[in-house]
């Protein structure tokens, strides 16, 4: 009886060490996904000054066009870097707008934008804190994102 006992509890004992190994695993797994790639809110920019006055950060917009080559090689190779992901993620409310759609034109017109992509901070409040044009590999991303954040809000 009491070996039955011993073995039940040590069956219960490994049961529950992979059950929380497992969940280890999975936190992991999301962990990665989340920073896999820079997560966007896609064509709002109001949900992201929205979201930007809640959690008082800065907003990065990538503004682009479905036409533009420079626009495609930041979303298939600096967006999806691992360091640059994790960066921007965690220090901004990231925004993709297509400029030609949508309040495209407009915020087009009124933020003075002349080529695609055109990367630019905005405070928490909308007003431009840093921009620059044109394609850039991850490491120039991450130290445009981080000479932004020491301008004030």
């Amino acid at each position: 009886m009491i070996n039955k006992l011993k073995t039940l509890v040590l069956s219960g004992f490994i049961i529950f060490s992979l059950s929380i190994a497992t969940k280890g695993i999975a936190q992991n797994k999301e962990q990665v996904k989340l920073n896999d790639k820079v997560h966007f809110i896609e064509d709002n920019w109001k949900e992201a000054l929205k979201q930007a006055a809640a959690q008082h950060k800065y907003i990065f917009v990538d503004a682009y066009a479905t036409w533009c080559g420079p626009c495609k090689m930041l979303k298939n190779q600096t967006f999806t870097n691992p360091k640059a992901a994790e960066f921007y993620n965690k220090n901004f409310i990231n925004l993709s707008m297509d400029m030609e759609k949508g309040m495209g034109p407009q915020l087009a017109s009124e933020w003075g934008i002349t080529a695609y992509p055109t990367l630019i901070v905005f405070n928490s409040k909308g007003k431009p804190v840093s921009g620059t044009m044109g394609f850039m590999p991850a490491t120039d991303l991450i130290k445009f994102g981080q000479d932004a954040l020491t301008k004030k809000m």
